[in-house]
């Protein structure tokens, strides 16, 4: 029964192999069969999509022509329906692993053997020289401290199985409509970035190409991509039409096209068979588990799916309440519509996430209703990744690193491509748990899969994680990679400074600083700080005075500022102003600690406890709280320079006991860069020697 069905579907191509537009939907339509049920049918057979069949066919009756017809393989390639010869080459060559000149030479060969020259002999001298050569390759790079400025943003053994999928367009031009083509298009990247054998570009990275005029190539190498997937949509009542396009980035060759004329009710259908059928043109392994999560339907109800959609797009192009408004209706129309849609559960959760963090901070429901709306997305969908890194975005800011780890990990595990969820790792293991090759390694996955207008934002988390980290020349390349990527001087200039400053160069610091804040005085970074530490202290106070003036118009607080005014106004012989700040830096840590937010997670509000108290007069507080801080696993670079330097610590400065602890955190410190020097040159960014 198999045989017979295939031998039909042979007989029907063959039929029509030089009709270059004859297509899947075509096919389906000889057989009289819907094209859901033609792909299901011949997948269940012979593990091929509809696609890959007619290709097969295309390509075998082209091999048996090479053989047996004096034809130019132009010719032949006209004969099996492939419109352009280049791309007939391309195609055969991937199919049968050489070109189809390559095959007639062989044919002739056999008929003809001709003699075989003697292969020339290379003297010693000569393997000699090709060893030192080879030697100095992999020599040289090793000497140089940046062996490639770009080598932590570039995929290794990947690189041919990486895609993006550029914004595809609506074909009638109906305003109000193309959020249903970003709709389809958002689908197929989530369904290929659940695969973890494609690297997969986000959505976030492709936007700024959606009415591009560059080149596919130039395209593929600003992402850092072997191909490119390119598509145009309509809805017309009852119908859809996805026309796509999969295009080789090196020379922006065709690789795969098709068009789907089908209903809406098959929309799902569509996004999962369109997904297989790319990754299996980029020859990528698909398990039995991510297969089963393409082909799972978010929800049965079109209606409620079209609200999300609407959703999605309120909140992708517009960041203002209004719009976080608009999107939260329309998440709730969906839930109405289908009260167990979990995609919706999580559109409420990024709203909430967005909307209630700065204003609940010290509340002791601090984003309960993030992890409220996460599990019950999960309750109905066990598998959302979206809704596992809400879950570990709560624990982390909720103080528990151990538990937003693995929650993390389970977003992961079900996109691996979601680049958001590397992002916050990093913050983590850096922040939560110390542990900082952990932190540059989830910074680079992240790098890898952004390439858009986040991607200087995190070339600058990576240099100033290096520099923090004791690394601070790799650190700066990093930063002038960002300058280069958004032309921003000043962001280049700050990470500058604190390069300085962690390298104790207060003065250079604060100069780099005052040049920026000259330019735009609402740039402030770490102004303050180093203007303390140069003994400037009235300016420090001008600084921080405005700064929490301006936040708390907002609503808002600054976690850290109070310390510094409380000591800028004694300095000022403000006393009793003094003390009320100083009284309200020990409230925030006290609150911190006790009802668990991320700034006691790596006992940071400890450490400002510690200072107020040495300040204060109060030794034995402030030992006791510094003996908390020294539970840290590791340190990193700006620690120890506040352990040395920070005047609120002078009163114990020449102390025994406190220079035991500062030997034990510049031991932690040590051990720790010592263990990230060791990686990053494994990694091939530093040289044997650098320390």
């Amino acid at each position: 029964m198999n045989n017979e069905f295939l031998q039909k579907l042979t007989d029907i191509v063959v039929m029509n192999l030089e009709n270059e537009t004859f297509h899947t939907e075509d096919l389906a339509r000889q057989m009289g069969m819907s094209h859901s049920s033609l792909h299901r049918k011949l997948k269940a057979i012979s593990n091929q999509t509809i696609s890959q069949f007619i290709r097969h066919i295309r390509l075998n009756k082209a091999k048996e022509l090479i053989q047996k017809e004096d034809l130019t393989i132009a010719e032949i390639s006209y004969r099996v329906g492939f419109g352009s010869p280049t791309y007939f080459n391309k195609c055969f060559h991937e199919y049968f692993g050489h070109a189809p000149g390559e095959l007639r030479k062989e044919e002739q060969n056999h008929e003809i053997e001709l003699p075989i020259a003697p292969v020339p002999q290379k003297s010693k001298r000569s393997d000699k020289l090709v060893i030192l050569l080879i030697c100095l390759l992999i020599l040289i790079p090793a000497a140089i401290f940046l062996v490639d400025k770009l080598s932590m943003l570039k995929a290794t053994n990947v690189d041919q199985k990486s895609i993006a999928v550029l914004p595809f367009k609506y074909m009638s031009g109906e305003i109000g409509k193309q959020y249903l083509a970003d709709g389809m298009m958002d689908a197929i990247l989530l369904n290929l970035a659940r695969i973890k054998d494609l690297r997969v570009i986000s959505r976030t990275s492709v936007e700024q190409y959606r009415n591009t005029e560059k080149t596919i190539t130039q395209i593929g190498r600003e992402l850092d991509v072997a191909y490119i997937l390119e598509g145009s949509y309509q809805k017309d009542g009852a119908k859809i039409r996805l026309i796509l396009q999969l295009l080789k980035t090196k020379n922006e060759g065709h690789a795969w096209s098709d068009k789907y004329d089908r209903n809406w009710e098959d929309v799902f259908l569509v996004q999962s068979e369109v997904s297989e059928t790319i990754a299996s043109e980029l020859d990528a392994v698909i398990t039995p588990d991510e297969k089963q999560l393409i082909r799972k339907y978010p929800t049965a109800n079109l209606t409620a799916y079209d609200f999300y959609q609407k959703g999605i797009d309120e909140l992708d192009n517009n960041a203002d309440s209004i719009s976080l408004g608009k999107a939260r209706i329309l998440f709730q129309k969906a839930l109405k519509q289908d009260s167990t849609f979990s995609m919706a559960f999580t559109g409420l959760a990024r709203i909430n996430y967005s909307k209630y963090y700065r204003k609940t901070f010290f509340s002791k429901n601090f984003l309960d209703s993030v992890l409220i709306l996460a599990n019950k997305a999960l309750a109905y969908d066990n598998q959302c990744a979206e809704a596992y890194y809400y879950r570990g975005a709560y624990y982390y800011e909720r103080a528990n690193p151990v538990e937003a780890l693995k929650e993390i990990g389970n977003a992961i595990q079900f996109n691996p491509n979601f680049w958001k969820a590397y992002y916050i790792r990093s913050h983590i293991l850096a922040e939560g748990l110390a542990d900082y090759v952990g932190a540059i390694n989830n910074m680079q996955e992240a790098v890898l899969r952004n390439r858009g207008k986040d991607l200087p934002r995190l070339m600058r988390n990576l240099g100033w994680n290096l520099i923090e980290y004791g690394f601070p020349d790799l650190g700066k390349q990093f930063c002038r990679q960002s300058l280069e990527l958004d032309g921003d001087s000043s962001r280049y200039l700050l990470s500058l400074g604190w390069a300085e400053y962690c390298s104790g160069n207060f003065e250079k610091a604060y100069l780099l600083a005052k040049i920026v804040n000259k330019r735009d005085s609402t740039i402030v970074d770490e102004l303050s700080l180093y203007a303390t530490m140069t003994g400037r202290f009235e300016e420090a106070f001008s600084i921080d005075f405005k700064n929490i003036e301006r936040l708390k118009k907002k609503g808002e607080i600054d976690l850290y500022a109070s310390k510094g005014m409380g000591y800028y106004l004694w300095k000022m012989d403000r006393i009793p102003e003094a003390k009320y700040y100083f009284n309200q830096q020990i409230q925030y840590d006290l609150e911190s600690i006790q009802l668990g937010r991320w700034n006691a997670v790596q006992r940071g509000a400890h450490f400002d406890l510690a200072e107020v108290y040495a300040f204060l007069g109060d030794k034995q507080k402030a030992y006791e709280y510094l003996d908390e801080v020294t539970k840290n696993h590791a340190f990193p670079r700006w620690s120890i320079i506040l352990f040395k330097h920070d005047p609120l610590l002078d009163n114990l400065r020449q102390e025994p006991r406190f220079q035991l602890i500062l030997k034990v955190v510049e031991s932690k410190y040590q051990a720790e860069h010592e263990r990230v020097r060791i990686w990053l040159m494994q990694q091939g960014l530093l040289s044997f020697t650098s320390r």
